[in-house]
């Protein structure tokens, strides 16, 4: 399988496909690569090569005991670009995925990047504090470590019901839930532990003000995990060049519930 080696020799997963301007995604918590495979599948029939990655400790990739913060995430996408060589690039983030390309182009800048979406991202920042009164109480994400201390398994058959937006309406697909299931045990319980400090704490505001790329940020408000107005309405208004699509009831798995529509929105944003 192919794997690019980080500056800390930790192993990172990739798969890619496609010819054409190269389209990278970022996936979100607890997730791998594999969250992308309709979006992928979608570009690359339609002329683009995409590239997905697996965060460290998560998916395929190394499970390190060190490194499990935004600093490496952001450095490991980085080894990917600068391995395969790719420019131009369109950097796709989903949730977590969303803070790390907003941190990459806050440590590297954006020579390899031509444009970037945000779609259902923790950026600026989720956890309330003295700068984000509005944001999500400290013992939202106490309580998610904790489930993956004391029951990781049942934790990601359970989340779904909120994730995909099932307890307001939207069908079940027991399909989506073992998906979700089977991607979260493919990682490690260290690194996604870890990795909630990261998506929740981290506060990418200065990264945002040095994004000098258009920008397409994607959210639904129905989104019951990351709050579209502690987020996406605040990233519009930090960002120079960018445009916000609501997606009205979706809910925080906008790459599945909605997919027919965000490949086209993907689709014409890459294309213009």
């Amino acid at each position: 399988m192919p794997y690019v080696t980080a500056r800390d020799g930790t192993q990172i997963f990739y798969r890619e496909y496609g010819e054409g301007r190269p389209i990278v995604f970022s996936h979100g918590w607890p997730l791998n690569g594999d969250a992308w495979d309709g979006q992928m599948l979608f570009l690359a029939n339609n002329g683009f090569r995409v590239v997905a990655h697996d965060r460290r400790g998560h998916g395929r990739s190394d499970q390190p005991a060190r490194g499990n913060d935004m600093d490496h995430y952001a450095d490991d996408l980085g080894a990917v670009l600068d391995a395969l060589d790719l420019n131009d690039a369109v950097l796709v983030g989903h949730s977590t995925g969303g803070g790390e390309i907003a941190h990459y182009v806050g440590r590297h800048g954006t020579a390899r990047v031509g444009k970037m979406v945000f779609v259902s991202s923790v950026v600026p920042l989720m956890k309330q504090g003295p700068t984000n009164p509005n944001g999500l109480p400290q013992e939202v994400f106490d309580g998610i470590r904790k489930s993956v201390l004391d029951n990781r398994s049942g934790f990601y058959l359970s989340f779904p019901e909120v994730f995909f937006g099932f307890d307001k309406g939207v069908p079940k697909d027991e399909g989506f839930r073992y998906a979700f299931w089977q991607q979260g045990m493919a990682g490690g319980a260290h690194g996604q532990y870890e990795c909630v400090e990261q998506f929740s704490g981290v506060d990418f505001t200065e990264d945002l003000k040095k994004i000098d790329v258009p920008v397409l940020i994607v959210h639904g408000d129905a989104d019951d995990i990351v709050p579209i107005d502690i987020t996406a309405r605040k990233a519009v208004e930090i960002i120079s060049d960018a445009t916000l699509h609501v997606y009205q009831g979706a809910p925080h798995a906008v790459p599945t519930i909605c997919q027919d529509r965000l490949n086209a929105d993907l689709l014409a944003f890459a294309r213009s």
